[in-house]
């Protein structure tokens, strides 16, 4: 594995060298990390500043420190995932590790249809414009032939997704999308790249937005279900405990 580096630092990272290792799954809960004397002597780099960087991983609960024995890769439940470095971390090194991408799916499925049912309750005509305006791009970039094309769907899709948690008109919705954004990020830049079905996925989206255009709360509610679930074909994984599939009856909408 290469030795990754800011671009800003001044030397290489520790944190990021064991952050890529850990969310690539090179490194699993309870396996220890290399000693602090190799990362030195693999760094080139004294043991008060290897340990400064060990500190980080510790700080956002990825690793803990074990006197005698050396740091050791903590569950992923005990992980900060919300920790901006955390997230940064995430959204570079995770794509690979299916583990972290069905935990982050079966989030959403708990989360995005109850969100979407609330848009579709209280979305404003700015956040309409605003969940048109993102589907219209991820539709543009889906008939492109530019080789950013990818790059653009997948910017318009997250941007689709963050306007419909605005569109709740709920202050803490609206901020938890932004600390959500990379975790987010992750599944639609993934699985934008291995659908198999575009155009169906580009409706189901399309589906969704029409269902909270029209105040539909239950309607919007399956179909950011729909949605969810063609994520998960994508990926080629099984979202563990959520809501999808299940006979949850659904609030009046009154």
């Amino acid at each position: 594995m290469a030795v990754p580096s800011r671009s800003n630092s001044k030397r290489p990272s520790v944190a990021d060298y064991l952050a890529e290792a850990i969310f690539g799954g090179r490194y699993r809960p309870g396996d220890f990390v290399p000693k602090e004397v190799d990362l030195a002597e693999q760094f080139a780099l004294n043991r008060s500043a290897v340990r400064s960087d060990l500190r980080q991983l510790v700080d956002v609960g990825i690793i803990e420190r074990i006197s005698g024995h050396g740091s050791k890769v903590r569950e992923v439940e005990a992980w900060n995932i919300l920790d901006p470095s955390v997230t940064d971390w995430m959204t570079r090194y995770a794509a690979p590790n299916p583990e972290i991408q069905r935990e982050i799916l079966s989030f959403r499925l708990d989360v995005e249809p109850y969100v979407a049912m609330t848009a579709a309750r209280r979305a404003t005509a700015r956040d309409l414009v605003a969940i048109e305006e993102a589907f219209e791009g991820m539709e543009s970039a889906m008939n492109a032939a530019e080789g950013d094309a990818k790059r653009l769907h997948s910017d318009h899709d997250i941007a689709f997704h963050v306007a419909i948690f605005k569109a709740t008109r709920n202050i803490v919705w609206s901020q938890l999308s932004h600390i959500l954004r990379p975790s987010i990020y992750l599944l639609i830049e993934t699985s934008n790249e291995s659908a198999s079905d575009p155009e169906d996925s580009l409706e189901r989206h399309r589906e969704l937005m029409e269902a909270i255009r029209t105040r539909r709360p239950q309607d919007a509610f399956r179909a950011a279900q729909a949605v969810l679930a063609g994520t998960a074909d994508a990926l080629g994984i099984k979202p563990g405990d959520s809501i999808l599939g299940s006979d949850l009856e659904l609030p009046p909408t009154g």
